[in-house]
C-alpha cells in the first residue's frame, strides 16, 4: 500500500498508510462498498467558495436560489433585501463548492448600506472565485465598472453573469457586456433558469479543484484565537480589557457599547492570543434593527474565525434562554467552548445555591465545557482562564488512532449491547476518526442506531479519551443488505 493512498479515508493526511490498509480490509470483511468508506471524509473536507457579487437588484438572491436548487435565500422585488454574506452548500455535475450571497455593492455607500458594501467585498476576499451579475437590460452603470475594479484587485477568477435575459431578444444586450472586459457574458435568467447550466460550466472552471482556505473563514497558524460571545452588557469588553491589562475597547454600564468585533492580540500566561470582543447577541435577529442587527450577524462571524469559544454568563442573573441558545450556537459552530460564570465577586451565598440548579438543569448538555468563575471589575481567578481555554482547544484537537479506537468499541459493544428492536439488534462493526476541529467519528454498523445509543458512545468516548471542551460529532454508515447469489 502505498504512502499516497495514507490518510484518504480518515480525511487531510491523518491516517498512516498501516492504518488506512487495517480499515480498508475491515470495511471489506463486512461487506462495505470500497468506493464509498474510501470517500467517507467527502462531507467533512473544505469546499471551493464562490462569492455572487453585484450591485442592488440585480438578481443575486433569485440566482443563488437558481444554483442551488432550492428557495432559500430571501427575495423581494425591492433592493436591499440580502445584508449581510450568506453561505449556502451547491453541487453541479458532481462537484461540490460553498456559494456566498452577498449584499449590493454601491459607490461610496454610508451608514448600513456601507456595511453591507463591506460585508460584499469580505466575500469577494474570502472566496476561491467571483460570480459578478449584471442586469442585462439596463446594462453596465457607473457602479457596476467601479465593481469590476474592484473585483480585479482582488485578482479572483471572475465569471460574468448577465441576468433577466429572458429571451433571445434579449440576447443582444447581454453581448453588450463584453465591454467590461471581463470576457464572455453568459446570458442567464435567474428567474426561469434560461441558460444557467453554461454558466455553472463556467463556473466549475473558475473554481479550484481544492480550496485555498479550512472551512469557513478559519484559517490555520497564527496566535490561537478566542471569541468573547455572550449577551448584551455581560462583561465581555470588561474581561477583555482585564486580560489586556488596560482599557482596549469601550465599556459603558449601557447594554449594546460594542458593535463591531474588536481583534486584540493579548500576551497571557506567557503565550500571546487573539482575543476577538464581539457584540452582545440579541434574543432575536429578527427583533433587531439597524446595527444591532448587524452586531449579532458580526457575532456568528467572530465565532466562525475563532477557534474557541468563551462564553461569559452573568452569575448574577438568573441563566436566561439566551445564555443557552449562545452556548448551542457555539457548539453548532464546531468550537472549543469555555463557560466563563462573570461578576462573581456579586455573588451571594443563596444566588450561589440556585446557579448550581440551573446549570445542572439548562447546562446538561454541556456538561463537558471547562467553567470558570471570574471577575472581570476585580480580577478574581482570570489566572484560570488560560488553562481552560488550552484544555479545551486540547480536547477539540484530539485524535484516537484507529486500533485503539476499535478495541474501544470492542469492549463497549460486548458489555454494552444495543438494545433489541423490532427482533433485531443492530451491531457495531469498527469505526474510525474522520477529523477534528471538533472531533468527529463515523461509525460503521449492521443496522441503524438509536439516538440514545448514539449519547451513550459519546459518553463513554469522553470518559476514556477526554475530550473536555469540545463538541463531538458521530456519524452511522449502515451496510447495505445485499441479495445472495444462488
Amino acid at each position: 500500500m502505498s504512502n499516497e493512498n495514507a490518510g484518504h479515508v480518515a480525511g487531510h493526511g491523518e491516517l498512516d498508510a498501516a492504518e488506512y490498509a487495517e480499515f480498508m480490509q475491515l470495511a471489506a470483511e463486512e461487506g462495505f462498498d470500497l468506493d464509498e468508506v474510501g470517500s467517507l471524509d467527502d462531507d467533512h473536507l473544505p469546499m471551493p467558495v464562490l462569492a455572487v457579487v453585484g450591485r442592488p437588484n440585480v438578481g443575486k438572491s433569485t440566482l443563488v436560489n437558481r444554483i442551488i436548487g432550492r428557495r432559500e435565500a430571501v427575495v423581494e422585488d425591492r433592493p436591499g433585501v440580502t445584508r449581510d454574506r450568506v453561505s449556502y452548500d451547491a453541487n453541479w455535475n458532481g462537484r461540490r463548492f460553498k456559494v456566498v450571497d452577498t449584499g449590493g455593492w454601491e459607490i461610496d455607500a454610508l451608514g448600513l448600506e456601507g456595511l453591507v458594501a463591506q460585508q460584499a467585498e469580505q466575500g469577494i476576499e474570502a472566496a476561491d472565485a467571483v460570480l459578478f451579475v449584471v442586469d442585462a437590460v439596463v446594462g453596465a452603470t457607473d457602479t457596476d465598472d467601479a465593481l469590476v475594479k474592484l473585483i480585479r484587485r482582488s485578482g479572483k477568477p471572475v465569471v460574468l453573469c448577465a441576468n433577466k435575459v429572458d429571451g433571445p431578444s434579449a440576447e443582444a444586450d447581454a453581448a453588450a457586456l463584453w465591454n467590461l472586459g471581463l470576457g464572455e457574458p453568459y446570458p442567464v435568467s435567474a428567474l426561469h433558469g434560461r441558460g444557467s447550466g453554461d454558466m455553472l460550466d463556467a463556473v466549475l472552471e473558475a473554481l479550484p479543484e481544492a480550496p485555498k482556505q479550512e472551512f469557513g473563514t478559519l484559517t490555520v497558524g497564527g496566535p490561537r484565537r478566542v471569541a468573547l460571545i455572550g449577551r448584551p452588557n455581560v462583561g465581555k469588553s470588561s474581561l477583555l480589557n482585564k486580560v489586556a491589562g488596560e482599557d482596549r475597547v469601550v465599556v459603558n454600564e449601557l447594554a449594546g457599547t460594542t458593535r463591531d468585533p474588536v481583534d486584540e492580540m493579548i500576551t497571557l500566561g506567557g503565550k500571546t492570543w487573539k482575543f476577538i470582543d464581539t457584540a452582545g447577541i440579541r434574543r432575536r435577529v429578527h427583533q433587531t434593527a439597524g446595527a444591532d442587527f448587524y452586531a449579532s450577524l458580526r457575532t456568528a462571524a467572530a465565532l466562525e474565525k475563532a477557534e474557541v469559544a468563551v462564553v461569559l454568563v452573568d452569575a448574577s442573573e438568573t441563566l436566561a434562554e439566551q445564555d443557552t441558545r449562545i452556548i448551542s450556537m457555539a457548539v453548532e459552530a464546531g468550537r472549543a467552548v469555555v463557560i466563563a460564570y462573570n461578576k462573581w465577586d456579586k455573588m451571594e451565598d443563596e444566588r450561589r445555591y440556585y446557579l448550581e440548579r440551573e446549570i445542572e438543569q439548562d447546562l446538561v448538555q454541556v456538561q463537558w465545557a471547562p467553567r470558570v468563575n471570574v471577575s472581570a471589575r476585580t480580577g478574581r481567578h482570570m489566572e484560570k482562564l488560560v488553562p481552560a481555554i488550552e484544555a479545551a482547544l486540547e480536547g477539540w484537537e484530539t485524535r484516537v488512532p484507529t486500533a485503539r479506537l476499535n478495541a474501544f468499541l470492542g469492549e463497549l459493544v460486548a458489555a454494552h449491547p444495543h438494545p433489541v428492536r423490532g427482533g433485531k439488534q443492530p451491531r457495531i462493526l469498527f469505526g474510525t476518526q474522520a477529523g477534528t476541529k471538533p472531533p468527529r467519528f463515523v461509525l460503521f454498523a449492521s443496522g441503524f442506531i438509536e439516538a440514545g445509543y448514539r449519547r451513550f458512545i459519546e459518553r463513554r468516548l469522553r470518559e476514556e479519551f477526554g475530550f473536555v471542551g469540545t463538541p463531538i460529532s458521530i456519524s452511522v454508515r449502515v451496510r447495505e443488505k445485499r441479495s445472495k447469489k444462488k
